[in-house]
């Protein structure tokens, strides 16, 4: 049997006979048209009542949409819990810096800008980068936040070729390398930070760095590769030094506090 959406339209064309009406909104549900044959109607309940599966339906979607997203975004599935809402606030400078990042990303984004986030460890640096990633994608923003040591395993596991890994890696509209100079210092590896930040730096994409290296360090490379490294992300990035707060020290002390409380020490 024949659905039709438009009953004023059908019934405009050919001449027919109503032969059930909705009990609620009293508009035609089933029409006997001659030369067609009995045809089904959408009423206004039945619109309704569609719309409201389709908009559950797309909202479902959306959450799933999003659940992808953060599972190819962070292969460290503990930085996916990094959001503002946790943020304890300690270092207000870096929240807002993070959080203007997210509100003028379509123009960083257009710009190719990101962020170098550099200092001691425990800063709170990667949980700030996590805490961007994760809002992005709930704006439906692709974001993928690595290191290079999984980088270098993962190239090592593909059967692609290193070009199109790196290819993968810039379709990300941001992309986050984390924790910058943990890598092993080898040839191999210096060539692999040197071709993904070039690469990332050529297809005119925003790249979030953090790394332990301080103002010294990163004034004084160590090498002519990482001097060549460094310049290329202070082009493309703009700098933040991130105040020495060790907060996994302070967690641990912390933990340990309440753990010794509970055993009454």
């Amino acid at each position: 049997m024949t659905e039709i959406h438009n009953t004023h339209e059908i019934r405009r064309k050919f001449e027919g006979d109503v032969l059930e009406t909705c009990e609620v909104c009293g508009k035609p549900k089933k029409i006997n048209v001659t030369y067609y044959g009995e045809v089904d109607c959408a009423c206004d309940c039945v619109k309704a009542s569609r719309a409201k599966e389709e908009m559950k339906q797309a909202k479902a979607e959306k959450v799933l949409q999003l659940e992808r997203m953060k599972h190819s975004g962070f292969p460290d599935k503990e930085l996916s819990k990094c959001t503002f809402e946790a943020d304890d606030g300690d270092n207000p400078t870096l929240t807002m810096l993070g959080k203007k990042y997210v509100q003028r990303f379509d123009e960083m984004l257009r710009d190719g800008k990101g962020l170098l986030l550099y200092g001691g460890v425990g800063g709170g640096k990667s949980f700030m980068a996590a805490c961007i990633a994760n809002e992005l994608i709930n704006q439906g923003k692709s974001c993928l936040m690595t290191n290079f040591a999984r980088i270098a395993n993962e190239l090592s596991a593909t059967f692609d070729g290193k070009q199109a890994y790196i290819n993968r890696l810039n379709q990300f509209s941001l992309l986050i390398i984390d924790d910058l100079a943990a890598e092993r210092d080898t040839e191999y590896m210096g060539e692999i930070v040197q071709e993904v930040i070039d690469a990332r730096y050529r297809c005119g994409k925003p790249l979030i760095v953090t790394t332990n290296l301080t103002k010294a360090e990163l004034n004084q490379p160590k090498s002519v590769r990482r001097e060549r490294i460094i310049s290329r992300l202070f082009e493309m990035c703009f700098p933040f030094e991130v105040a020495h707060q060790d907060r996994r020290r302070q967690a641990l002390r912390q933990n340990t506090e309440k753990r010794m409380a509970m055993l009454g020490v």
